[in-house]
């Protein structure tokens, strides 16, 4: 009988934590989204390069919170990998030159990290909150997508790779707001 009263709390405090997480995210990446369109063609391009480099950095700092917790309710190992995808998308950011290779790099880890939101959030249905990570893990491997074709274009931009950041800042929110239930034991 203790370990059924134990499963309601691992959940309940991974959703308290997932949920926390979550709202970071989510004004991470709204704020970054607001500083790169708002202000991009004012920055220098090493700056440029530098947000550019910290968003994956910033996944990779979540993606370790989110193994933390999630060891309470499941493997943390598909948050593991997103680590080293983000690290060496950082890593590719900071040394390729150009519109078109940013857009390249840019879009293949949207694609990995699109999956790998969407495997890991799959099996967490049961905590509640997860249709919103499941929905954005598939849009970020579609968005992936466009990004590495768009970026074979006349002239390509990076403003749909940065606008980005809003919908899956957007997605956290809401997915933060829904575990509130699941904080509650519910």
């Amino acid at each position: 009988m203790s370990a059924t009263l134990a499963a309601p709390s691992g959940i309940a405090g991974t959703a308290s934590a997932l949920r926390r997480l979550y709202f970071v995210r989510f004004a991470f990446a709204i704020v970054w989204a607001a500083v790169m369109l708002t202000m991009a063609q004012k920055l220098s391009p090493v700056v440029v390069t530098a947000l550019l480099v910290l968003y994956p950095l910033f996944d990779v700092g979540a993606a370790l919170v989110d193994a933390k917790v999630s060891r309470r309710t499941g493997s943390p190992a598909l948050l593991y990998v997103n680590v080293a995808v983000s690290l060496a998308t950082a890593v590719a950011l900071a040394s390729v030159s150009g519109i078109p290779a940013v857009l390249r790099v840019w879009g293949t880890w949207a694609v990995v990290a699109g999956l790998v939101q969407l495997i890991v959030a799959v099996p967490r249905r049961k905590m509640g909150g997860q249709w919103p990570m499941i929905i954005s893990g598939g849009i970020s491997v579609l968005a992936g997508a466009s990004f590495i074709a768009s970026a074979s274009a006349d002239k390509p931009a990076l403003a749909g790779a940065i606008g980005y950041a809003i919908p899956g800042g957007i997605f956290f929110l809401v997915s933060a707001l829904r575990l509130g239930r699941a904080t509650k034991g519910n």
